[in-house]
């Protein structure tokens, strides 16, 4: 039998961060504890179903009306409306001049890559510029787009907060009309936001520089527990009259990670130019996959456009954010009693799923050795991972790691 054509391929390395799950899924241990994936867990390490979701789901299968045609290429247009307001703001003046296109899309990503390739077709400057550290899927998605990505300085490891100096010289240095990639909240993988201070004078630099700002929105409402709070970076930014991007993820916020619901919205400066847009945004998505899923995106306008659901919502929505919250001062209180050498406040000033321990990746390797606790090697864990009946594993494994494997 001949070779196969494929046979010159190599393989391919597992993703550093789905890796992580494939290593845990293989350990045998009792006390095996997964800080590396990016989803919420309740108190008993179970994924949960917002009982928001169960109820619109449950009223979209009874309603017989309900068809499985093609939506259009843009998606359900409940959904891109009520997109648009959650992150702008009902009263946003972008919205009511319609100067916003929004566009249903595959989750984050999907809303990230769709916005790559309009922009490395359709705008003058070919580079993004995106945080150090970021998501590992950000430089992947933007070079497949067909940008060219630079990096912005962003944490400091020094601090474990935000290297702010380092940043607006960064973007004071890059070819004006780059564009920039910004966490709208909850930055991943570090957990450091700028204050509201630092994001205007962000503000001022990129819109002197006529950079154009990409808003990466995974985690609003699900970082302070307050969606008008999680978004008021992009408001800003809305609210000067300037053009903007922004990507909507509802995995984190409503739960449904594997419906793959996002949208892409692009602020423009007239309707004119909005409805333009969007007529090119079409001959992107067209090729990609013709036009989004319906499910997940009917669940989120049913949702959203419901007083009584929407309420529901926001009150399911804090009380998972309340939870990292409350691990968060769990683990850092940990940590103090134990007396485990450094300075662990971090933990608690970081916001989001996320936190930026400062470990590095040799404890992070005796960590999964000795203790069973899988994590991403740059020392990233998901708070969402943990529970009450966990922290002190986790604290225990810290110190061992600070004090023996340091």
């Amino acid at each position: 039998m001949s070779d196969s054509v494929f046979a010159s391929i190599v393989q391919a390395p597992e993703d550093p961060i789905l890796g992580v799950t494939v290593a845990y899924n293989k350990d045998q241990s009792p006390v095996k504890l997964n800080l590396g994936v990016g989803a919420y867990r309740t108190e008993e390490g179970k994924p949960l179903v917002l009982n928001v979701v169960r109820k619109a789901e449950q009223m979209l299968v009874n309603d017989e009306s309900r068809v499985k045609e093609y939506l259009p290429i843009t998606g359900v247009a409940d959904f891109n409306k009520l997109s648009a307001k959650l992150i702008f703001g009902a009263d946003s003046p972008a919205i009511q001049e319609n100067r916003v296109t929004t566009v249903q899309c595959l989750s984050g990503t999907g809303s990230l890559r769709v916005g790559g390739e309009f922009l490395a077709k359709h705008y003058h400057e070919k580079t993004i510029y995106i945080p150090l550290p970021t998501w590992g899927n950000h430089p992947k998605v933007f070079t497949l787009a067909g940008l060219s990505v630079k990096t912005y300085r962003y944490y400091d490891p020094n601090t474990r907060g935000l290297d702010f100096s380092g940043l607006l010289e960064d973007l004071q240095n890059g070819p004006s009309g780059a564009i920039v990639l910004l966490h709208a909240c909850a930055h991943n993988p570090t957990g450091v936001d700028p204050t509201s201070d630092q994001w205007e004078q962000i503000r001022q630099l990129m819109r002197s520089k006529e950079l154009l700002p990409f808003f990466d929105s995974a985690y609003q409402g699900f970082a302070s527990g307050s969606l008008d709070a999680d978004a008021a970076p992009v408001r800003m930014f809305v609210a000067d009259g300037g053009e903007c991007l922004a990507a909507q993820s509802y995995a984190k916020n409503m739960g449904l990670y594997g419906e793959r619901v996002g949208a892409l919205s692009i602020v423009c400066k007239g309707a004119d130019v909005a409805s333009r847009v969007e007529s090119q945004l079409k001959l992107v998505i067209r090729p990609m996959y013709s036009n989004p899923p319906i499910h997940g995106a009917s669940i989120v306008a049913a949702i959203l456009k419901d007083g009584n659901m929407y309420t529901e919502w926001t009150v399911e929505l804090k009380a998972m954010a309340d939870r990292i919250i409350s691990m968060r001062h769990q683990l850092f209180e940990a940590l103090q009693a134990k007396g485990t050498p450094g300075d662990w406040s971090h933990i608690i000033k970081q916001i989001g799923m996320f936190t930026f321990t400062g470990l590095n990746s040799d404890q992070v390797a005796f960590m999964t050795k000795e203790f069973h606790i899988y994590m991403t090697s740059d020392g990233r864990i998901s708070m969402a991972g943990l529970s009450s009946r966990t922290v002190p594993h986790l604290a225990n494994a810290i110190h061992a790691a600070v004090t023996k494997a340091a």
